[in-house]
């Protein structure tokens, strides 16, 4: 995977930038992420969360410890500014709006194959979101999301390496929590960072949920199959 390919970034006046059809192909060929939010042709099209992380990643590489604030949805249309600083990057636009903080301290991920291994490892961790994790997470809390205007959305995520020489990572999930509040909920997902066998690492991601309704099985059951389905002919 070449992250590259999937934004455009001006190093002469640190700009960055988006297609629609490029960031509908990682959501969906590298995070394997089908929400509909990422379509090319979506109303109130959004770039995955995912990708921010990973542009950060492959431009900065991972540090021991990382904190990622998603301020504001970022789209094709808006040119980002970043803003490094000695422990921080910020992300905005030409009025200083911010769409992404991220905050960073200890050592670098030197490795380029231990560095994209971690970008791979976590774009398909996060992916996996929904159907695989989320549905019985709504299950269990009684509630689900709008079936017809589905808004799931990133609001933070963080990692923790207890060691940044490794040569390689993996991901495995640990525990979920949902907190609804009406017809707003937010989901956090906890997992391990891994490393020949051994836990290196920690992480979180959090994500804000709308329209939150009475949990029925059956809307679900059409949702998650038409979910299935549409993911099954974008591969075929």
């Amino acid at each position: 995977m070449k992250v590259d390919d999937y934004y455009n970034f001006a190093s002469e006046n640190n700009a960055l930038t988006f297609t629609r059809d490029a960031a509908s192909a990682f959501a969906k060929e590298v995070a394997g992420d089908f929400n509909p939010i990422h379509n090319p042709d979506a109303r109130r099209f959004c770039v995955p969360g995912d990708l921010l992380f990973a542009v950060v990643l492959d431009l900065y590489h991972a540090h021991a410890s990382m904190n990622f604030e998603f301020e504001q949805m970022v789209d094709d249309r808006v040119t980002l500014e970043l803003q490094l600083q000695e422990n921080a990057l910020r992300m905005s636009d030409n009025t200083n709006k911010c769409y992404l903080d991220v905050t960073f301290s200890g050592n670098t991920v030197e490795s380029d194959a231990a560095n994209n291994a971690l970008i791979a490892a976590y774009v398909k961790f996060s992916g996996k979101t929904f159907p695989f994790l989320l549905v019985d997470l709504m299950k269990k809390h009684h509630v689900m999301i709008n079936p017809q205007r589905p808004l799931v959305i990133y609001k933070s995520m963080s990692i923790e390496l207890e060691n940044t020489t490794c040569d390689s990572f993996d991901l495995a999930f640990t525990e979920s929590s949902l907190k609804a509040d009406g017809k707003k909920g937010e989901v956090t997902l906890n997992f391990n960072i891994v490393s020949n066998d051994a836990v290196v690492g920690t992480g979180r991601k959090n994500m804000l949920l709308g329209g939150l309704r009475e949990y029925q099985q059956d809307i679900i059951d059409e949702l998650v199959a038409e979910y299935n389905s549409i993911k099954s002919r974008y591969v075929a």
